[in-house]
């Protein structure tokens, strides 16, 4: 019996994959151990994963990787996750050059520590010409907070007479949200086996198809990101048709 799964078992690969990353906390935890070592496997995983869907044509790859919420953890974990951020960004440029990876980033980005801005923007600017997967990172993000902005945006516009009420329908609201240069996700992974989406892409996400998995984050490498990709060729997206 063949294990695991190849390129043949992929009719199908969906143009945009996006996935909330979870569990690194309970994997440490299972194991004895501080937070910040789930954290630190937890970069292993996107290593992997990002290597992964960008050998198999996956198009764009959003990434959950900080909530608006995640700000309200203790500030020693804070502190920890932006300098691993930061770290990632400076260290994973090579490997993201050699892959040809495009990095990209949505959220309330000046949120975050000037410097792990500047260096999002060296990394982000250093692999603008790259031509392969684009990996989105999602910082200091929040699904509620991206739709109140687009309307305060929307609102503006009208105020301003640029836009008149009576255009306003999905397209101009999707146009001003962070995402309004990405196609919307074809596939959500969600680790850790939590059913919710956590205030991730919530405009986005309506017609995409979901897959849930038991595994932690750290543990959710190639092999478990190929299984999510089989799952997803072999089902039929009908948007509400028959």
């Amino acid at each position: 019996m063949k294990k695991g799964v190849d390129n043949n078992d992929l009719k199908r690969i969906p143009r945009h994959v996006a996935i909330i990353m979870d569990g690194n906390g309970r994997w440490a935890k299972k194991r004895g151990l501080p937070r910040i070592q789930g954290h630190r496997q937890g970069v292993e995983s996107v290593r992997a994963v990002v290597r992964a869907a960008g050998e198999v044509g996956v198009e764009y790859l959003t990434l959950y990787a900080f909530s608006v919420e995640n700000w309200l953890r203790p500030k020693t974990e804070v502190k920890l996750l932006m300098e691993f951020l930061k770290r990632f960004l400076r260290d994973e440029l090579a490997e993201l050059q050699t892959n040809n990876v495009k990095l990209q980033a949505i959220g309330r980005l000046t949120d975050l520590p000037k410097d792990v801005q500047e260096e999002l923007h060296r990394t982000i600017l250093a692999t603008s010409r790259n031509t392969g997967l684009t990996l989105i990172l999602a910082l200091s993000y929040s699904g509620r907070v991206e739709l109140v902005e687009a309307v305060r945006s929307i609102v503006r516009e009208v105020q301003s007479g640029h836009l008149d009420w009576a255009q306003i329908d999905e397209t101009v609201i999707g146009h001003h949200l962070y995402t309004r240069y990405y196609p919307e996700p074809d596939l959500l992974i969600r680790t850790s086996g939590e059913m919710r989406l956590s205030n991730f892409l919530l405009w986005q996400l309506s017609y995409t198809e979901l897959y849930v998995t038991q595994t932690l984050w750290p543990d959710f490498r190639k092999v478990q990101f190929l299984e999510a990709l089989k799952d997803f060729s072999n089902r039929q997206r009908r948007y509400g048709k028959v």
